[in-house]
């Protein structure tokens, strides 16, 4: 340990940290790698102006187009994995540079394909889908087809993939200020200690029982932000109007219509959404109100939402702890599925603890031949263990696409991403329930972790869903989104959620400049989407029938071999028929009042 009680990444054990030889043995490994990108690349644009000459002609464009990006993939996933455990270090942070600008460059001069193939005639293009050559490639190659009119020309297409580096760098720019240049003073805990703030210790911080712990670390992580606030802004700005400006390139309705097209989602999932919450506000209050009472708090704050209210939510869990619970908890997936878990841990797939410029957060990444590595910021907090059972979720649900699964078809589509994540948290926490079923002070800890979870999964990521919503909505009218009102739209947004039971410090209102997500083009409402998905998919799995359990595997493995709302729906969840998200919040308003019993 430092005398910050940071760790540098050399003080970690080997056994804690993930195993990135597997993919590259060495630089050395990488640089040869990086050198078959040109003869793979050649090999593809071999086949510019010949896509209408046969099936075959367009078949062997596709097979060498995957080679392509399959090749790159690897590269990419390599060098940002290196980035992210030290996001100081300057040769991880070239390698990563240099897969960016390269998958740029491919962009640019592989721009030629779609153009080309929207431009075959439509009758001589539906002839050859129905040839043997193109039936595994037909799925991918209607939904290009309803892509076209929103393809530019072979010339447009080019120039914006020759931008598409440069016109990503506010997002570079927002993590490298925040991970790796911002720094937050010392807080003193409890025990009158002084200790570094940082994004990963700020959770147990703000879950602390001493309510002046609580508030001093609120203060200083925001006060923090309101010091970069107006780079904050500027960044964001620079991103909400790529969004929006590509949109309008591409003929698409808005910047939200063409963030969800690819999913085919429709802007009324998006919109509906944030309607059904608005409905159960009510059922929010009612839980803060609770939460009050029990805290003897006349009014909360913002920092009142993550302490326990029991005492026994300070205990802390070990990484060998936190493992064999997930372990125990996944253990009702069956044999195939655990076997898997086990091979993740013993195999170091997981870069377990905070270090001195890791990445924030937590996540899983990887591609087609890699494993689907796991970052943590590991502190051993019960939202640490839950995070684990969460980012296994994902790295699973990757695992079984890749195996099941063609290259072409392997990567599953960004709204199912957080489904599988959640669906493990609350088999954990069915789990957490069992175990300690004779602990009155943890069941209550365990029902306020699961509520908690659906305010900040279902009612928190919808607020930020609303507010990206808005300031997309006001950079399409030309607005500028200086600091002033960014901070003026999010305290008000944050005032129609928890106003009814929070007086919220006025500091909240720079809580946007610290969520990332803001960046990555309407991905937050997933969050909320998913949860409800996955609150539907662990009543199935818990109920023991093995048809449902049977279901939810094929979605698993399932990938996007057909649009992700029929993959759902095969599995048991439909969104087009069903509310989804008013289920899950009915079932909210049910563990409210079962928590209200327990109390008393």
């Amino acid at each position: 340990m430092s005398k910050n009680n940071v760790l540098e990444r050399k003080d970690i054990p080997q056994e804690l940290t993930w195993d990135l030889e597997k993919i590259y043995s060495d630089t050395a490994a990488w640089e040869a790698d990086m050198a078959a990108l040109t003869p793979l690349q050649n090999a593809f644009n071999a086949f510019r102006g010949s896509l209408s000459q046969s099936p075959q002609k367009l078949q062997q464009a596709l097979q060498a187009l995957d080679a392509l990006e399959r090749k790159l993939e690897k590269l990419y996933t390599y060098a940002h994995l290196r980035h992210d455990e030290d996001t100081g270090e300057p040769t991880a942070r070239s390698l990563e540079n240099r897969a960016a600008a390269k998958a740029a460059e491919i962009s640019a001069e592989c721009a030629w394909f779609e153009p080309e193939l929207l431009a075959i005639d439509d009758l001589i293009m539906q002839q050859m889908l129905e040839s043997a050559e193109l039936a595994f490639y037909k799925e991918s190659i209607e939904e290009l087809l309803r892509a076209k009119k929103y393809t530019l020309s072979e010339k447009e297409e080019r120039i914006l993939g020759a931008l598409s580096d440069v016109l990503g760098s506010s997002d570079e720019i927002y993590e490298t200020l925040t991970d790796a240049d911002l720094r937050f003073p010392a807080v003193k805990d409890a025990n009158g200690k002084k200790l570094e703030l940082t994004h990963g210790s700020y959770r147990r911080f703000i879950e602390s029982p001493d309510r002046k712990v609580r508030k001093k670390a609120f203060k200083a992580m925001f006060e923090s932000y309101k010091n970069i606030i107006n780079t904050c802004a500027a960044t964001l700005d620079s991103t909400v109007k790529r969004h929006v400006v590509s949109a309008r390139l591409r003929g698409y309705d808005n910047a939200l219509h063409k963030a969800l097209f690819a999913d085919e989602l429709p802007e009324k999932l998006y919109t509906n959404l944030i309607g059904s919450v608005h409905k159960y506000i009510p059922a929010l209050t009612s839980y803060l109100k609770l939460r009050s009472q029990q805290l003897k708090i006349k009014k909360l704050n913002m920092y009142d939402l993550y302490n326990p209210l029991v005492g026994s939510s300070e205990k802390s869990y070990s990484y060998d702890e936190a493992r064999n619970l997930v372990l125990e908890a996944l253990s009702v997936m069956g044999e195939e599925y655990i076997s898997v878990v086990r091979q993740a841990f013993d195999e170091r797939w997981v870069d377990v603890m905070e270090c001195r410029r890791k990445r924030s957060g937590a996540y899983s990444s990887g591609c087609y031949d890699t494993a689907p590595y796991m970052l943590l910021n590991f502190n051993g907090t019960l939202n640490d263990v839950f995070t684990l059972a969460h980012e296994m979720g994902h790295s699973m649900h990757s695992y079984f696409s890749h195996k099941y699964q063609e290259y072409h078809y392997a990567s599953y589509p960004i709204f199912a991403a957080e489904i599988a994540s959640t669906t493990n948290e609350l088999l954990l926490h069915d789990h957490l329930m069992k175990k300690y079923a004779d602990d009155p002070d943890m069941q209550i800890t365990l029902l306020v972790h699961l509520i908690d979870e659906v305010r900040a999964c279902i009612y928190r990521q919808t607020m930020f869903a609303e507010f990206e919503l808005d300031i997309h909505r006001l950079r399409e009218n030309d607005t500028p989104l200086t600091a002033e009102l960014l901070c003026d739209e999010y305290y008000k947004l944050n005032d129609r959620y928890y106003g009814g039971a929070v007086k919220a410090d006025e500091l909240i209102k720079y809580e946007w400049a610290r969520i990332p997500h803001f960046y990555y083009n309407f991905y937050v409402f997933k969050y909320a989407t998913g949860l409800s998905a996955a609150m539907k998919f662990a009543r199935n799995i818990l109920s023991g029938e093995a048809d449902l359990l049977n279901k939810y595997l094929t979605f698993l493995k399932s990938g996007g071999c057909k649009p992700v709302l029929e993959i759902l729906a095969d599995a048991g969840v439909d969104f087009v028929n069903t509310p989804v998200a008013g289920d899950a919040l009915d079932e909210f308003e049910k563990m409210v009042k079962q928590l209200k019993k327990l109390l008393q």
